[in-house]
């Protein structure tokens, strides 16, 4: 899923400093998951910013909305009845989120409470962890359903760096080497000979050398 945390209230404030009239709109789908943007998050940091207001002496009317999801249009088409009545929408979406709704509402400041992350995994109740990139390329199923680009610190496609330690990565040695993993995945499926296989470097023109990618299912358009 795609993970998020929320901005500084510092900055924020700052953004929404120009304007009296704020619709706060949370997102029920990823960074709901990651408690960063669901119905619960609106409602504190509305509430947040509605008592930082009055401490200030400042006139601030704030609304609360969450939309099944803010990156489908059919969702977003929710706020077509009421996004007029504000100054302003506060959104705590990831990045595709924000810029879908903007695109629906192109004259409508769409301000960002969160800073998207990461694809992750929800290791425990309060845990995320990044296990994947968007590489374009995935190769899950050569590695034992290891990703290297995302989990080696290095990236590398031809087996571990050497300086790993107690299967550890010398980066950081709170972090599982991330090839100790494959080749131990391997072992236990007797497919080692998957790693005789020497792989050139990533393409990494497919994750971002032709700028904004796109998926077309045909079978899915009406």
């Amino acid at each position: 899923m795609i993970t998020a945390e929320r901005k500084p209230i510092s900055e924020i404030k700052e953004m929404i400093a120009p304007y009296r009239k704020i619709l706060v709109v949370g997102c029920g789908s990823c960074v709901a998951e990651c408690a960063a943007g669901g119905e619960k998050e609106v409602g504190l940091l509305s509430s947040a910013l509605r008592m930082d207001a009055k401490a200030s002496g400042k006139e601030i009317e704030i609304k609360e909305i969450t939309l099944d999801r803010q990156c489908v249009y059919e969702f977003i088409d929710h706020l077509a009845e009421i996004i007029s009545q504000y100054d302003a929408v506060l959104s705590l979406a990831c990045g595709a989120g924000v810029q879908a709704v903007a695109e629906v509402f192109p004259k409508a400041p769409i301000l960002p409470a969160l800073n998207t992350t990461f694809l992750g995994e929800t290791k425990e109740a309060g845990l995320w962890v990044e296990n994947c990139r968007g590489c374009g390329d995935c190769k899950l199923g050569v590695f034992a359903a290891v990703c290297p680009v995302t989990r080696c610190a290095k990236g590398l496609f031809n087996g571990p760096c050497g300086g790993s330690k107690t299967d550890r990565c010398e980066v950081d040695p709170d972090v599982p080497c991330a090839w100790q993993l494959i080749v131990t995945r391997l072992e236990d499926m007797g497919q080692l000979d998957l790693l005789r296989k020497v792989h050139p470097p990533a393409d990494w023109s497919k994750q971002q050398g032709k700028g904004p990618r796109k998926i077309i299912r045909e079978d899915q358009r009406t």
